[in-house]
């Protein structure tokens, strides 16, 4: 061989070497970069972990700080507020009753037709409607005025419409905003939320909004009940089973309420009841303990939000945020590898990612996952995502989610030690200790992250079974009750027609 060929042959060679090298550069720094996002999810299971253990501390903080919310007003991050709903309906109910509930940017107006058998199947019609713009910054006058006048349009399709003001109509008025309760049809407004910012509203009597703008539209309807949309689930809940002792709402926010004896309401001491008992509105999204797992990007979350330090409990278990809390870990694994080769700008927009979104990465069960790439793409505009990148995602949409789901189980169980109702004979806040003897005991349910989330309602179940073990926890109904704030609130304008 010549020298030109030898030569050539070692340049080869040293060439060879130094493409190797490169390459096999690169692949120890991806690999490095890799390890990266291994320890972002590491990080993020160990900071979401809920033992059993743990579980068991959040009940107990749970039951001691209604304790602390009966107490006193103020006592507790929990507001314990009083409904005065001691009438629950149970299925005597006879007569056809209304519910109009104000929720947001729209409302809904419902009738319901009752013949007095439970096991019948509820007959309701019902109309949404949006509310204009314009009204949500309007008077008071205005906005109700809209209201009434809907509701008489409502009416007005009975029948063939020619007398409206035949017979006097009872009505529950589901208000889903903050509220002092003063009776069970009368709550003063506290604040505005959602968009609203009604003028000579705040401070003064929601009910008696509604009842002078039916009165100027002609309209004899008598508000018979006033209440929040937790109540309603838990009215409808106890009409099918009375069994039910408390409701949750677990979607977009989360909330509960449940049923309380009146002697362990402390801070209104005299308060008597017909039943010896009342519904008391927990406004449990903002509860409180040391116990809860929280991470970074919790802390991160909490400290951008509207409302920082407030409504702790409901950031890390509810669907209006549990899709943001995996964006903020996807972003840091896309920030300190290059999972996604480029970091998206999309990433770094709050709250993109919706949880039904998360929810659907969550459940995709495609042997190449391509849910996880599609919203990947749609959302963050992220066009090639790798398999292994495919499955971290679902991890971490895993991780966020069982914590959730496990937290609302132990809020859950919290309750029903306050009441005695899970197997130790709970804080009972009265006279002495409850009997331990477990009775059946029923728990009202609403909202799509739970009914419409099967990794959810499974995640919640497992840690029931776990915190009360099974001989307690199968004695624990959870039913699934559908339109609390509609029909609920009817059946409530029932039991306390006049």
């Amino acid at each position: 061989m010549g020298r030109v060929a030898v030569g050539l042959a070692v340049t080869v060679a040293v060439a060879a070497c130094a493409v190797a090298a490169v390459v096999v550069g690169r692949r120890v720094k991806s690999r490095r970069k890799w390890r990266k996002v291994v320890n972002v999810l590491r990080e993020l299971e160990e900071g979401c972990d809920t033992p059993v253990g743990r579980l068991k501390q959040v009940v107990d903080a749970m039951a001691v700080e209604m304790h602390a919310g009966l107490a006193s007003e103020g006592g507790s991050k929990l507001k314990m507020l009083l409904t005065f709903v001691d009438n629950l309906p149970n299925g005597t109910e006879r007569g056809t009753y209304y519910a109009l509930h104000l929720g947001g940017t729209n409302f809904r107006v419902l009738r319901v037709h009752l013949n007095g058998q439970r096991s019948s199947v509820l007959e309701h019609d019902v109309e949404r409607q949006p509310i204009p713009e314009h009204l949500m910054t309007s008077t008071s006058e205005e906005l109700f005025d809209f209201i009434a006048s809907s509701l008489k349009e409502f009416i007005a399709k009975e029948g063939d419409g020619s007398n409206i003001s035949t017979n006097r109509r009872e009505l529950g008025f589901t208000f889903s905003f903050p509220v002092k309760q003063m009776s069970v049809s009368s709550g003063i407004l506290i604040k505005w939320t959602k968009g609203f910012s009604v003028v000579n509203m705040v401070g003064r009597d929601v009910a008696a909004c509604l009842q002078e703008a039916l009165a100027r539209k002609g309209l004899d309807v008598h508000v018979a009940a006033l209440v929040n949309d937790t109540v309603g689930t838990l009215a409808l809940g106890h009409y099918h089973d009375p069994d039910t002792v408390a409701a949750i709402i677990i979607g977009t926010g989360t909330n509960a309420c449940y049923l309380e004896r009146i002697d362990a309401i402390i801070k209104c001491q005299g308060l008597l009841t017909a039943s010896g008992r009342m519904v008391v509105n927990m406004e449990w999204g903002n509860f409180w303990s040391s116990h809860l797992p929280r991470t970074s990007y919790d802390i991160d979350l909490d400290a951008e939000s509207p409302n920082p330090n407030d409504q702790g409990f409901e950031k890390m278990i509810s669907g209006m945020y549990l899709g943001d809390i995996v964006r903020r870990v996807i972003l840091r694994m896309s920030m300190e590898s290059d999972m996604f080769e480029l970091i998206s700008p999309k990433l770094k927009i709050p709250f993109i990612l919706r949880t039904p979104l998360m929810a659907a990465m969550h459940e995709d069960n495609s042997p190449d996952l391509r849910e996880v790439a599609r919203i990947l793409k749609e959302v963050f505009e992220i066009p090639e995502v790798p398999m292994k990148a495919r499955k971290i995602v679902v991890k971490v949409c895993d991780v966020v989610t069982r914590r959730a789901a496990r937290l609302a189980a132990a809020g859950i169980v919290g309750i029903l030690k306050k009441i005695g109702r899970d197997g130790s004979g709970g804080i009972t806040g009265g006279r002495g200790r409850s009997n331990t003897k477990m009775r059946r005991t029923v728990v009202a349910i609403e909202g799509g992250l739970y009914s419409s989330y099967s990794l959810f309602s499974e995640y919640l179940h497992e840690a029931l079974n776990e915190i009360l073990g099974e001989e307690i926890a199968k004695h624990v109904i959870i039913k699934v009750t559908e339109d609390g704030s509609g029909i609920g609130t009817a059946l409530l304008a029932a039991s306390y027609s006049s």
